[in-house]
């Protein structure tokens, strides 16, 4: 056994004091005189020995009651594994886990009230002396430093919930760097509902000297359907058509959920609504149908009704629908009649003509797809600026001239890596293979036809193959190229043996050609994302963006606005915004009074799966190391801390003996006279 405050031990001199009452009876005796004595001889000396045997009881009493008394001041204590760090200053890391599920509530309230009174008194079990670092999933910069107990506190008070959500790994890399630096002793607290998705896969490691304890509150089991995904069927939006939604729910409880509305808005206007059931622990799709939209950027929301967890009841998106699709064409000589006649169909498309002699490089990159009609005066530099074109996302589809000089074809396909052309065959030859699941007939036959009929070619260029990936459209006998994909960067490279004239082919005239040219534009429309993560995408993906030395953009909504960091990559604009995006919703990104884009954040999905992990699985995952963990109930966990710090605590023990005692002392002196009990 030792003691906390050994130096109140000096107080057991008080212990003199009844001793000495004791010893040195001062009462003075008067004499009585009596007749004779004779007779109460034996009466005197059997009462002689009892009030002796009283006298010492009571001793014992009031020495005892000393000593406790002065052992409670004094703290004893039964030292434990960690008893160093009771003595000396500690520097004491608290991570309050303010993620969404901490929403959940049991009988104490609400888990983040009840893991910010948890901190709190963890605090309180520590000593006068002791510093403390409060870290949340926000990860803030004024909380990367220690703090004295009444800063703490305050601190404590001021967390809310946030969207964040933060990994096991996490948190404890960002708590050693912490209390590391520190020459004192070093605790980590976790407070948190420690739900599986937070837990790290494998084993987890803690610095030796460092005590780690885990604080896991409880919540009440509580159903919950959440909006998991949505995504479109296709990529590509017009003004007016019919478009098609997929939505996907997901049921995170063991119960299956018989009947869950949905509705679906755009841009605030009701567009559809749907019941769907959700098994239990799994998920289901409904596909919303909705028309009427306009060109520009839509907002999408979709909402569904689900008690008590609600902050995954909400799904933003956004989409841009394309008034008019830009078509460049590259011509070699005239203007192609059958592009002009395939586009010309559809007031979607915009077909523009330019010569390979006056092509203005730098407007490039504002076509999503470029058609190369003809390719025998290519030079290296137009075959180095088509490469950088296709790399960043476009779409360049190259129909040759059938000229006895090759050259410039070769030039080009070198630069794009595509197969390389050998020759001319004039020799009247069928297509023999039709891919039909390529993405460019996605959607054209209702059934995949049989015996269909395929073009022909008179003249067409035989390829010689590069060995670089290709996805064939369309091939003539023994494999070879008739209309094949290339891979290049972000973009694609569709290569055909024959150009767009009746002389050498009837493609321009066969039934194919159209849902060719069509699709191949359709799929050439950058496909942008729906939707990004609330704290766990860091950059937006944009257009490219060209911006003057003192221009800026800015990231805004009704609530918040931002100076994203911009850099060029990816085919694009990367827009760098850190954490500072922290709410779900609909973000405009602005150029001066510009709309350039609007963004959709969502909650991280992850916080509504609302399973936890057991004591045993959280020890799992720290085999190298002893590891507390408390699941506290209603009553405070300091005890349970002071225990873990100090070790077994006996002051209250002592105090209690000390009143026994004490009682004692009273009893004795009522009740005992002359060794007999009177009541």
């Amino acid at each position: 056994m030792r003691f906390l405050f050994p130096g109140f031990l000096f107080a057991l001199f008080a212990v003199a004091i009844p001793v000495i009452i004791h010893l040195f009876n001062f009462r003075k005796f008067k004499k009585v005189y009596f007749s004779n004595v004779r007779f109460l001889k034996e009466i005197e000396q059997k009462t002689s020995s009892s009030r002796q045997i009283r006298d010492w009881l009571l001793l014992a009493a009031r020495v005892l009651a000393i000593v406790f008394l002065v052992f409670a001041f004094a703290r004893p204590y039964i030292p434990s594994g960690t008893d160093a760090a009771g003595h000396r200053d500690q520097a004491i890391s608290i991570y309050i886990d303010n993620s969404y599920s901490l929403e959940t509530v049991n009988r104490e309230g609400t888990l983040l009230d009840e893991a910010k009174r948890r901190a709190k008194e963890i605090a309180a079990a520590h000593g006068m002396n002791d510093r403390f670092q409060l870290l949340t999933n926000d990860f803030e910069g004024r909380h990367q430093r220690l703090l004295s107990y009444e800063d703490f506190v305050a601190a404590v008070d001021e967390v809310k919930i946030s969207a964040s959500s933060r990994s096991m790994s996490q948190v404890l890399n960002r708590q050693q760097d912490i209390v590391s630096a520190e020459n004192a002793g070093k605790t980590i607290y976790m407070v948190s509902d420690f739900q599986k998705n937070m837990v790290d896969p494998g084993s987890l490691e803690v610095d030796t000297g460092i005590n780690l304890r885990l604080v896991r509150l409880t919540a009440n089991p509580s159903p919950n359907i959440s909006v998991d995904s949505v995504w479109f069927l296709s990529p590509v939006h017009r003004p007016g058509e019919t478009e098609q939604l997929v939505v996907q729910l997901r049921n995170n409880s063991d119960k299956k959920a018989e009947s869950v509305p949905l509705k679906l808005t755009i841009n605030g206007q009701q567009k559809a609504i749907a019941s769907l059931p959700v098994e239990a622990r799994g998920s289901s799709r409904d596909t919303l149908s909705f028309s009427g939209l306009q060109g520009g950027w839509r907002r999408g929301e979709v909402t569904i009704t689900d008690y008590p967890i609600v902050f995954d009841d909400r799904f933003h998106f956004t989409f841009f629908v394309e008034r008019r699709l830009q078509v460049l064409a590259i011509n070699e000589q005239a203007v192609n009649p059958y592009l002009q006649a395939v586009y010309s169909a559809d007031p979607f498309f915009n077909l523009v003509n330019t010569n390979l002699a006056s092509i203005n490089y730098s407007s490039l990159a504002s076509y999503p797809t470029v058609i190369l009609n003809g390719s025998g005066q290519i030079s290296e530099g137009l075959a180095q600026q088509l490469k950088g074109y296709v790399q960043q996302g476009g779409t360049l589809m190259v129909f040759p001239s059938l000229t006895e000089d090759l050259s410039g074809l070769r030039t080009l396909s070198q630069a794009l890596g595509t197969d390389s052309p050998q020759g001319i065959v004039a020799q009247e030859t069928r297509v023999s293979s039709i891919n039909l699941r390529h993405p460019l007939f996605a959607g054209v036959f209702e059934q995949l036809p049989k015996n269909m009929d395929l073009p022909r070619a008179g003249r067409y260029i035989q390829y010689a193959r590069s060995g670089a990936a290709k996805q064939p459209i369309l091939e003539l006998p023994g494999r070879r190229t008739f209309l094949s994909q290339f891979r290049l960067g972000k973009g694609s490279v569709y290569l055909s043996a024959v150009p767009l004239d009746e002389e050498a082919s009837n493609l321009v005239r066969h039934s194919v050609f159209v849902p060719l040219m069509y699709q191949s534009a359709f799929l050439s429309l950058r496909d942008n994302r729906l939707f990004y993560i609330v704290g766990k995408d860091q950059f937006l993906e944009a257009g490219n963006i060209a911006l003057s030395p003192n221009q800026s953009l800015r990231l805004r909504n009704k609530e918040f606005e931002a100076i994203p960091d911009v850099r060029p990559g990816g085919g694009g604009t990367r827009l760098f915004i850190a954490d500072q995006v922290r709410r779900q919703g609909n973000y405009d990104l602005l150029k001066g009074d510009s709309l350039l884009a609007v963004y959709a954040f969502n909650d991280n999905r992850s916080e509504s799966d609302l399973s936890y992990a057991s004591e045993d699985e959280l020890k799992e995952k720290f085999p190298k190391q002893k590891v507390d963990v408390f699941q506290p109930g209603r009553e405070s966990i300091d005890t349970a801390i002071k225990a873990v710090n100090y070790g077994m605590q006996l002051w209250k023990l002592c105090l209690i003996l000390a009143l026994i005692f004490l009682a004692a002392e009273i009893f004795i002196i009522t009740f005992i006279k002359n060794g007999k009990v009177s009541i």
